[in-house]
């Protein structure tokens, strides 16, 4: 048990389509169910004349109110409205994506108004209801907590899920890999004996991440590289079968549906539904009543047809298993497991080309994909608020970086000061020069990425090192220093080791990050948000009592209306206690 006295902390997978909370206490992690019983929730929020909702209330709402239901931000969050992978999706999303100062932000009518709103600020309202869900299952306050992001996430989506953990009111203990939390759960569900290499597939609602980790009866467990697309999943694959039937449509009855919202929003909730369906058949029908024009879509898909739909999908999924094979170091035969984690490593074609690829080894598939994530940030969620365990009293982490991070040097060149998959946390030195003479100032660009040249990579921010003395170019020596810690966020300072002149800074990306008035105001929006949401639920609960007693009054009523009329010759003891049971059951 929890020896510190302190509230328990709390691990959340914030996933793109469904988030999941679980918490370590009593020596084993509870993953915790929400007040619809169910143990992932949606990543959906939904927007109404009346009310905000969150989770399966949001989503159930969707085919109604497609325009004002969001969902996907973890495809926003992070990246810049200019992107090539953000104008895609927006094509297939019905909620209204704009430009705010290069950032995407989303919109939506909200009791009468048009309301604008971050990726974080969306992203913290999942956050909120996954707090609130563990909260009514401890009884108790929670503020300390591990969320998980994809293992391919860059610095700038690692800072914005941190920021947007700051407006739901959360204490971030760490951002986690999400393949390095699943193979906790699996490390510590099997109690391994002996040293084991275990490659973790988690392919979800919207990336794949593959990692390999070694790990050490039970304990250890030691991050040899990550690999991934964090924009590769079982949403694209909703994505191929919609367009299917968008043509299948029109050829049969000569209507393009793909500018209705509505229309779209609906064959979308049946094709995810018809693509789960086919994880475990070869046929399944498709059904769509008034779809468009009062016309009843109803059609069939085939295992085999979307397979090939999807082909090219699915084998890029496997891109990232070969590479993190070569970052490791490891061939297949190294590999003693396969773990499959994400909702989406259901579908047999991808376990099939998997198994092939690593020369046909059989796949685990022993913990839960749902909630394996959440399982596992539990668990460092607990090390981390100092529970001592017997079951985690020993487990310890290394992970690694998932991107290159240097700093541009004359021409726009990559020079690399921490290579991608170096353990972490790190820090790192180097030493660099002025590049004219009598250079007055020593300006340091940070990106990160793979490519030769710095205007192909991530731009993360700068730091200037100013009073550098005059001299010759090339004499001044700059020590440039490169901190990563263990969320994977780097701090860069700069020491002209001439004169001891030296300054430092958080690289936070300011371009494109929350600044502290925003994030302070979303904080405060957050509070007024709960407010209206907890008045509108005693609202609602006024109105649902008052219905039932009602209805209690009016049956009763009726009871007795029918026993007067087939009674006519009662004693007057009778009749008053007919009238006394009236008044019991109508607590006159």
């Amino acid at each position: 048990m929890n020896m510190t006295g302190k509230r328990p902390a709390i691990g959340i997978d914030l996933g793109t389509t469904y988030s999941c909370v679980g918490v370590f206490q009593h020596g084993k992690v509870d993953i915790i169910a929400n007040d619809q019983g169910n143990r992932i929730t949606p990543s959906c929020v939904a927007f109404t004349d009346t009310e905000r909702l969150v989770g399966d209330a949001a989503k159930d709402k969707i085919a109604m109110n497609a325009e004002n239901t969001i969902f996907d931000v973890k495809r926003l969050i992070g990246r810049n409205i200019s992107d090539s992978i953000v104008q895609n999706d927006i094509k297939h999303w019905p909620f209204k994506v704009i430009n705010k100062g290069c950032k995407p932000n989303v919109q939506a009518e909200f009791k009468g108004k048009t309301k604008t709103f971050c990726p974080e600020e969306i992203s913290s309202m999942v956050l909120v209801k996954m707090k609130e869900t563990a909260e009514a299952y401890l009884e108790q306050k929670v503020t300390d907590a591990v969320i998980t992001v994809p293992a391919h996430y860059n610095h700038s989506q690692r800072q914005a899920t941190k920021d947007a953990g700051l407006i739901a009111g959360l204490n971030v203990l760490r951002i986690m890999n999400a393949t390095t939390a699943a193979a906790v759960a699996y490390g510590l569900d099997k109690n391994l004996l002996g040293e084991k290499n275990v490659l973790i597939f988690d392919l979800g609602g919207g990336a794949i991440d593959v990692s390999i980790v070694t790990i050490d009866v039970g304990s250890l467990f030691e991050v040899r590289s990550t690999a991934g697309n964090s924009h590769l999943g079982g949403e694209d694959f909703d994505n191929r079968m919609v367009n299917h039937f968008v043509n299948e449509f029109k050829r049969k009855y000569k209507k393009d549906i793909s500018g209705n919202i509505r229309a779209i929003r609906k064959l979308r909730t049946a094709c995810e539904k018809a693509k789960r369906a086919l994880s475990s058949s070869r046929e399944v029908i498709v059904e769509c009543d008034s779809l468009f024009e009062d016309i009843n879509f109803h059609t069939k898909i085939t295992r085999a047809r979307f397979e090939e739909l999807c082909a090219q999908l699915f084998r890029n999924t496997l891109d990232p298993v070969e590479m993190a094979l070569r970052d490791a170091k490891l061939d297949k035969r190294s590999i003693q497991e396969i773990v499959l984690v994400g909702g989406s490593t259901r579908i047999p074609k991808i376990q099939n080309m998997l198994s092939k690829l690593m020369n046909r080894k059989e796949l685990n598939k022993s913990v839960n994909p749902d909630e394996a994530i959440a399982y596992g940030a539990a668990v460092q969620a607990a090390i981390l608020s100092g529970d001592r365990s017997d079951t985690i009293k020993d487990v310890l982490l290394v992970d690694v970086m998932s991107f290159t991070l240097g700093i541009e040097t004359p021409g726009g060149v990559m020079n690399e000061v921490i290579g991608r998959n170096t353990r972490i946390p790190i820090k790192i030195s180097k030493i660099f020069s002025t590049f004219s003479d009598n250079q007055p100032t020593f300006s340091i660009s940070v990106f990160e990425g793979e490519r030769a040249m710095t205007k192909d990579n991530n731009f993360l921010g700068k730091v200037d090192l100013t009073g550098i003395p005059p001299a010759p170019r090339g004499e001044p020596k700059i020590e440039i220093e490169f901190d990563v810690d263990v969320n994977g966020l780097l701090n860069v300072s700069a020491k002209d080791q001439n004169t001891g002149n030296s300054t430092n800074s958080n690289i936070t990306n300011d371009r494109g990050r929350l600044s502290k008035e925003e994030i302070d105001r979303m904080v405060s929006d957050g509070a007024k948000y709960k407010e209206e949401d907890e008045k509108q639920k005693l609202c609602l609960t006024a109105r649902n009592q008052l219905e039932h007693y009602i209805f209690r009054v009016k049956q009763a009523c009726e009871e007795s209306l029918d026993w007067l009329d087939n009674t006519y010759l009662a004693e007057k003891e009778e009749y008053e206690n007919k009238m006394k049971e009236l008044q019991k059951a109508c607590n006159f």
